[in-house]
């Protein structure tokens, strides 16, 4: 049980982490006053935001590996590949 809590509780700070990144990178668009800036920030945040859905997903799934079958489990992961190519 207390596994499965601080495997929660990564997940939930790592979720914050990035809603604080977010954030930051919009007062710095709106700080810099600049397009060409805020197309760096963007930029910067299009390999943020994907490398925090596949550790939060990571995460999750060591915490539930016990419950889910394996052929969930492999479904899972085409799933958020499948989303990680889409928006490419």
């Amino acid at each position: 049980m207390l596994k499965m809590r601080n495997i929660l509780l990564a997940m939930i700070m790592l979720r914050l982490l990035s809603a604080t990144i977010e954030l930051s990178a919009a007062y710095m668009m709106h700080y810099f006053n600049d397009i060409k800036t805020a197309i760096r920030i963007n930029a910067i945040l299009g390999l943020v935001g994907p490398m925090i859905l596949i550790l939060v997903t990571f995460l999750g799934l060591v915490g539930i590996r016990s419950e889910v079958n394996f052929k969930n489990l492999i479904l899972i992961l085409l799933g958020v590949t499948l989303i990680l190519l889409g928006t490419r």
